[in-house]
């Protein structure tokens, strides 16, 4: 079955929509820029998160200063995102407002990627939808300003998806009846043909159109896919999973001649972005001594997961993610819903969307499988390009089905503006949300009041607070301050620190591992539960709890939404060391 988006109605919603996308890339990426800081403005001058203050901001400051693409760590993360950074710095200076604005200009690099992308399949209307739903849904919202590595390459690997989904249709020859049937139809009005092809022609129909690719969509594509890859290593699944299709066609369509180079193009095509990967990972032992870096990274990100029980867990969590996180189970189940009514009216001149369909549900289940097995944190940030996807199908399958979709859309963005602050009763990493910013915020007062109260103390704690009160340029301390690092605040550490207390006068006592006010009460009125017994037993102590192991005063506790920070101080004599803090 052929999946075609209706002609929309004739309004004066929709003629806007039309002049609207028929506006130049240039400009759209402004207004999408314009919007995307507007909205974080609050949060532009936060101080740098976990992963930001642990590696990617380090990184990227050892190329500022020493300008070496390998950060003195040595993890192996390719060196795009420091590079960038790094050079921006140089212009501008070093301000957290440059890393903010420069994931900012990311993040609307993405959503004109997904703009243009739905705006060509599915017209105007729908592409202002889609690309709404994108940005704020709260995982995509709360990555917008955020300097992981995780946003770069979606934006690339979005704009290859913007050239090579449209293009799905070369290999997908409709039958002589259907084609008649839509040639009987008549073409697009202007102001509409205008918008969904930036050329300002109407799209030409499958069976009119040759069975080739143009050098320069070729090389646009292997392009972004591997400037995708160079920002993050696991970007390389995109085009792996695009090429292991064609390979399969390529044995399909054995018996087509124009299909057969049609598919080996695309092979040929797909495979170049190995090459810059495969060129960083030879450089890097070449400096190194080591292809994937220190033993740690690769051990917590890869080879201590390759077990059964972990694949198991993780595909499970996975599939978590992807259809259920942050109600993103909302458009997916209106749109089941959607199925069971009738088809619309086609389209003039229709794209078939089932090759498209496909291809994403391929990616979808290449990418579940794929972070079933890498990566040592289930991060949702790893899914990233995939939610974009998500939404394009429910918004089509919407549009197609019926003409109120618009009040669905509207249902969804309400659902989705909500958990950008709401909080389910569930464990979750802070960075799926508004979350992070008030674990920001406590870090950020209690190393302001270690730094105004005791610049001289020896402060025990974990990491990234260690990394927090240690390194100046991550926004939290105007001065050094030494620390004692601490692997985190369960009852096992906290014991094994209470044996050298010489070693720290101070103690910085967090959140290291965030679970929801509302489920903390409920595991702890369970302790016999399976869950209730994890949480006990992996479970950080409160500050009040360490002060009475270690005989120490909580000074100040500062609480955001189950998000904690405390300082605490003991009297006691010590010998003053400089331990830099545990990096990841």
């Amino acid at each position: 079955m052929n999946f075609t988006p209706p002609t929309p109605p004739s309004s004066a919603a929709s003629r806007f929509a039309a002049r609207f996308a028929a506006l130049p890339s240039p400009l759209l990426f402004a207004l999408f820029f314009a919007a995307v800081a507007l909205s974080h403005l609050t949060l532009l001058h936060l101080p740098y998160f976990w992963d930001e203050a642990g590696y990617y901001i380090p990184a990227a400051l050892d190329f500022y200063h020493y300008s070496a693409l390998i950060p003195q760590f040595s993890n192996a993360h390719p060196p795009l995102p420091n590079v960038v950074l790094g050079t921006l710095w140089h212009i501008t200076g070093y301000h957290v407002l440059t890393t903010r604005l420069t994931v900012c200009a990311f993040a609307a690099g993405a959503l004109l990627a997904v703009f243009r992308l739905t705006q060509r399949l599915l017209g105007p209307a729908a592409a202002i939808a889609t690309t709404f739903l994108t940005a704020v849904y709260p995982i995509w919202f709360a990555q917008s300003t955020l300097a992981h590595a995780d946003i770069f390459a979606a934006a690339f690997t979005l704009a290859a998806f913007a050239l090579y989904l449209p293009s799905l249709n070369l290999s997908s020859r409709p039958q002589p009846a259907l084609a008649a049937a839509q040639n009987l139809s008549s073409r697009p009005q202007p102001a509409l043909a205008a918008a969904q092809n930036l050329s300002s022609r109407p799209q030409r129909s499958a069976v009119e159109r040759p069975l080739y690719l143009s050098f320069a969509r070729c090389a646009a594509i292997a392009a972004l896919f591997s400037l995708a890859a160079i920002s993050k290593e696991t970007a390389i699944i995109e085009p792996a999973i695009l090429a292991a299709i064609h390979l399969t066609l390529l044995f399909v369509h054995r018996r087509d001649a124009a299909l057969r180079s049609l598919h080996k193009t695309w092979l040929a095509t797909l495979s170049i972005p190995l090459l810059p990967l495969l060129a960083w990972y030879a450089y890097h032992h070449h400096k190194a001594g080591s292809v994937f870096g220190n033993r740690t990274y690769l051990r917590y990100n890869a080879t201590a997961n390759f077990n059964a029980a972990h694949i198991v867990t993780s595909f499970y969590y996975r599939g978590i993610h992807l259809f259920w996180q942050r109600n993103i189970w909302l458009p997916i189940l209106l749109a089941l819903a959607c199925l069971l009514l009738p088809k619309r009216t086609l389209t003039p001149d229709p794209q078939p969307l089932t090759p498209v369909f496909r291809t994403i549900a391929l990616l979808l289940l290449g990418n579940w499988l794929v972070f079933s097995v890498l990566g040592g944190a289930l991060l949702t940030r790893y899914l990233l390009p995939m939610y974009p996807l998500i939404l394009f199908v429910c918004v089509a399958i919407w549009c197609g089905r019926t003409r109120y979709w618009p009040w669905l859309a509207a249902l969804t963005a309400a659902a989705f503006v909500s958990a950008i602050w709401l909080n389910p009763p569930t464990s979750f990493a802070p960075e799926d949300n508004l979350t992070y910013r008030d674990m920001i915020v406590v870090h950020q007062e209690a190393a302001a009041y270690i730094d105004r109260h005791y610049p001289d103390a020896q402060v025990l704690t974990a990491w990234p607070a260690s990394s927090e009160l240690f390194v100046v340029d991550l926004g939290y301390v105007s001065q050094t301050i030494k620390v004692t690092p601490l692997e985190n605040f369960t009852a096992a550490e906290i014991n094994k620190a209470a044996q050298e207390p010489g070693k720290f006068d101070t103690a910085l006592i967090f959140t290291t591992h965030y679970t929801s006010p509302a489920l903390q009460r409920y595991l702890l009125k369970h302790p016999n539960t399976k869950r209730g017994r994890e949480f006990a037993q992996d479970r950080d102590l409160t500050p009040q709890e360490v002060a009475a192991i270690l005989h120490g005063t909580v000074i100040v506790e500062y609480e955001r939404n189950g998000e904690t920070a405390a300082v605490l101080r003991f009297s006691r004599s010590y010998e003053a060391r400089n331990i830099p803090p545990l990096t990841r």
